[in-house]
């Protein structure tokens, strides 16, 4: 018999032995019946702003190399503006902020061209501001070189702001393309941001891109980013030249608008949350919000405020000239989270404010 042989049966009842005293242990331990009364809404969460100032206290780390990762990027601009006036957009993926590599280019390549940026990563984006904007750039850039004909000018007589989304694109689409250096480019900041995410969004940028004197520099960061777009918008609309630039850079605009895990959602923090939005809204926009407050710490039983009462009230008051107007605010406020709608008992749409009786009164106090 070799010896080899009955070492290594010795090896294997040694583990048998071991793995059945464990479940047995676990057995036996598991039928004292004990369990631990502790839940997570019991943790003491610190306040977000005292988190985040914590935060801003760490020291970052390798700013050197990431200084010097940056400016190795410079060698590529002079490819990156030659792709861009072959009618190529650009987008930049790999780990870290790209915020700044962008706007450098931006600064440095682009001074010739109109550039307009969007933050992706904010909470909520008007597209049509945006594209208003291309086409006032646009329109500038036509008059400064004396290409815009007299037929192309009667067209867009009627103020842009007034103009649909569908107008807004087909006087894009009517420019002259014949060309290169006559563009307006439009960076785009984590397009796979909350705000540009949704199939509609990605539509319109994907037309906007397909437009002759527009160009698109984007930056995406989520992993499962190219999921929102299909083979003709990267091909045809896009028309991506895909770059792998890791900075390796902290998110720190981009952090800005995200909850920190560790931060406690109180009273007063929701509060403070509502009061930046609202302080960021039009007077008309906050005194139909104080209508709609007042009417639900006047009425604490009732279920919300229906639509049709929320609009007589507003009429009154001359806040508001028609059910349009009524709507953009309040399309406003669920955009924001500041209003929310359930189904009455009798079977109408009502609208509250997700705010306790406390933290409202606080808001309207607070809001001058």
């Amino acid at each position: 018999m070799d010896p080899k042989d009955g070492g290594g049966e010795e090896e294997e009842e040694e583990e048998f032995g071991f793995s059945r005293n464990y479940f047995l242990a676990r057995e036996i331990g598991g039928g004292s019946g004990k369990k631990s009364g502790r839940k997570l809404s019991d943790i003491d969460l610190a306040d977000e702003q005292v988190l985040r100032a914590e935060a801003s206290r760490i020291k970052e780390k390798h700013e050197k190399e990431i200084a010097l990762l940056l400016k190795s990027y410079k060698d590529l601009y002079p490819k990156w503006l030659f792709e861009l006036r072959c009618g190529f957009g650009l987008l930049m993926y790999g780990f870290g902020s790209k915020k700044v590599l962008l706007e450098d280019f931006a600064s440095s390549s682009l001074t010739d061209y109109g550039a307009l940026v969007i933050n992706g990563y904010l909470p909520s984006i008007n597209l049509k501001l945006v594209i208003i904007a291309i086409c006032e750039m646009l329109q500038d850039q036509l008059k400064t070189s004396r290409k815009g004909s007299v037929r192309k000018k009667a067209k867009t007589q009627q103020p842009l702001s007034s103009q649909s989304m569908e107008d807004l694109l087909m006087f894009l689409n009517e420019q002259p393309s014949d060309d290169n250096d006559s563009f307006v480019c439009l960076i785009i900041h984590n397009i796979d941001g909350p705000a540009l995410r949704d199939f509609e969004t990605q539509q319109y940028l994907a037309r906007l891109a397909s437009c002759s004197p527009v160009r698109v520099i984007a930056s995406i960061d989520h992993v499962n980013a190219p999921l929102l777009w299909d083979k003709k918008m990267v091909h045809t609309q896009f028309n991506w030249c895909w770059y792998h630039v890791p900075t390796f850079a902290p998110y720190k605009a981009e952090g800005v608008f995200f909850p920190l895990i560790l931060a406690g959602s109180s009273a007063a923090q929701s509060t403070k949350t509502a009061l930046v939005v609202l302080q960021s809204l039009t007077p008309n926009a906050q005194s139909v919000f104080k209508v709609l407050a007042e009417h639900q710490l006047a009425n604490v039983k009732e279920e919300g405020m229906p639509i049709n009462t929320l609009y007589t009230k507003c009429r009154e008051k001359f806040l508001v000239s028609s059910q349009v107007t009524l709507n953009s605010h309040l399309t406003e406020f669920k955009d924001h989270e500041l209003v929310k709608v359930r189904k009455h008992s009798d079977g109408q749409d009502c609208l509250y404010i997700p705010l306790t009786t406390e933290s409202l009164e606080r808001l309207l106090q607070e809001l001058v």
